[in-house]
């Protein structure tokens, strides 16, 4: 369309994971296994859905567009003051903000090649100039590689950590001598979306960062350890003038009224977290075991879903034999790794029929 500006044309849409229904409806099947999307295997937190189905008798009323209970609750629970946090309807709506905001014509968006698409997306969309770094080692971010792409445009950087769709990561040492060559004129952008699930040596204080660095901005979720990818639901910790600016952009009530009360009581629900979080660091070692089995390369990951590699087995063609079998994994082939699949830590039953059908679709 003449109307279409040459940017918008060129965007390739965001391809989620495949739902349940739609597998169901194509290919017949039942007792469908999705393990594509990095949700929580354990569901909602209990505590939050209580709060969403009360909210639900208020959805004739408009959420509070400050979300100030929900703030106060985040406020208390990582004692970060309310004028320095900002909600969003996911953390996606946060990294699309980010660049909308602070990054004008002629300034430049740098992230690592492979890494969470919607940092390109959000560049691309608005017309903004994207550099990527290559990553090191195929899966790994390399800060070096970012460092040396620098430059006086560079204004948001963003850097997931643990990756996505890698599960990868890097240590705070790193992170703090990259933190050091960065413009204090530029924003660093952490986003922290399965901060919940690492337990590796070394990973970084974030909190306490921002103490030191404040151009860091973090950025983390509801939808993976709470369970409320659902509801959409996302928050930045940022320095309060980056965070004022960000809600002069944002919509009216871009946070609904359902999922600010399910968010407010889901942060109180440490034993869900709790659960969530023993779920993955037994099951991650069972299905990463399972799938090397297989002749898998799995990558170590630091998040609730691995990555790997079957070589000589194309991503899309494995990925529609799972289809088959009621499996729903997530091909990477448009990250950049043709052969690869990144799969949900499930139950124990879950992960055991991923294995059982990739035994059958690779004559195992």
């Amino acid at each position: 369309m003449a109307l279409v500006p040459p940017h918008v044309a060129s965007l390739q849409p965001y391809v989620p994971g495949k739902p349940i229904e739609e597998v169901e409806r194509e290919y017949g099947v039942s007792d469908v296994a999705k393990l594509a999307s990095n949700e929580n295997a354990l569901g909602p937190s209990p505590m939050g859905l209580r709060a969403a189905r009360e909210a639900c008798g208020r959805v004739h009323l408009y959420p509070d567009g400050s979300a100030y209970l929900l703030k106060k609750a985040l406020s208390d629970r990582f004692g970060v003051p309310v004028d320095e946090i900002l909600v969003g309807n996911g953390s996606n709506e946060i990294i699309e903000l980010l660049v909308r905001t602070f990054v004008q014509e002629g300034e430049e968006v740098l992230t690592s090649a492979q890494s969470f698409i919607a940092y390109k997306l959000a560049a691309h969309a608005h017309g903004r100039t994207l550099v990527e770094a290559p990553m090191r080692e195929r899966f790994h971010y390399d800060l070096d590689a970012l460092h040396a792409r620098l430059s006086p445009r560079t204004k948001v950087v963003f850097l997931a950590n643990p990756d996505n769709p890698t599960g990868t990561w890097f240590l705070e040492k790193e992170l703090v001598h990259f933190l050091g060559a960065v413009s204090r004129d530029a924003l660093v952008v952490l986003d922290e979306a399965y901060v919940e699930f690492v337990d590796a040596p070394g990973f970084q204080d974030s909190l306490s960062l921002r103490k030191r660095h404040p151009n860091l901005v973090v950025l983390r979720t509801f939808s993976k350890i709470y369970g409320l990818a659902g509801l959409r639901l996302g928050y930045a910790f940022a320095r309060p003038e980056v965070v004022a600016f960000l809600d002069r952009v944002r919509a009216p009530f871009n946070v609904n009224l359902v999922a600010q009360a399910a968010g407010t009581a889901a942060l109180e629900d440490e034993e869900h977290v709790q659960l969530s979080r023993a779920l993955v660091h037994a099951e991650r070692p069972f299905l990463e075991a399972g799938l090397r089995e297989l002749g898998a390369t799995v990558v170590p990951s630091q998040a609730n879903f691995v990555l790997a590699d079957f070589p000589g087995r194309p991503g899309m063609a494995l990925f529609e034999d799972l289809l088959r079998q009621a499996v729903v994994v997530r091909p990477v082939a448009g990250y950049g790794f043709p052969t690869a699949q990144r799969i949900t830590v499930g139950t124990r039953a879950e992960n055991q029929k991923v294995l059982t059908a990739l035994r059958k679709v690779l004559g195992r």
